[in-house]
């Protein structure tokens, strides 16, 4: 394959990277959440970063706080978990159960996000992708199946008409 040949291909995933960061995932989530193994997971991140730890983004002073972003669809409840892009540590889980809180939506402008106000005081946006591979802001990981069905979860079960 010559060069416009990687350069056009795509990135490669290194499944078994992403399969021990997922696992890795799990073991993070299971620790901060009580019957964590009742949920399904994504690697999210968000710029609402008030309560959680944060990198800078590329070339300017944008913050980012990285998410592990658990929902169980039986309690249609979210439970967000900061972490860092090594995963060697996790903060405390927030939880966001659907009758709880006052509006949740998809903004597709200008980021594509999951927005969920808990409250009129504040706000959280979850941004995730089908995978990720900048390793400096963001955990290596294919979720392409999880964001799927989170993306169907969030829409159907758990956002605001």
């Amino acid at each position: 394959m010559g060069f416009f040949g990687k350069l056009f291909k795509g990135p490669e995933i290194d499944m078994a990277k992403s399969d021990a960061n997922a696992k890795r995932m799990r073991e993070l989530f299971n620790g901060a959440v009580e019957g964590g193994d009742g949920y399904r997971l994504i690697f999210g991140y968000t710029e609402d970063v008030s309560r959680f730890n944060y990198g800078f983004v590329h070339g300017s002073k944008t913050k980012i706080g990285n998410l592990i972003v658990g929902w169980d669809e039986a309690r249609e409840t979210i439970a967000v978990v900061p972490t860092v892009p090594d995963l060697s540590g996790c903060g405390e889980a927030a939880y966001y159960r659907r009758s709880e809180i006052l509006k949740a939506y998809r903004n597709k402008y200008p980021t594509d996000a999951f927005v969920i106000y808990p409250d009129k005081r504040g706000y959280i946006a979850i941004n995730a992708y089908d995978w990720l591979d900048d390793e400096k802001l963001y955990v290596y990981v294919s979720q392409e199946e999880e964001l799927a069905a989170f993306t169907d979860f969030f829409m159907n079960r758990f956002a605001t008409r």
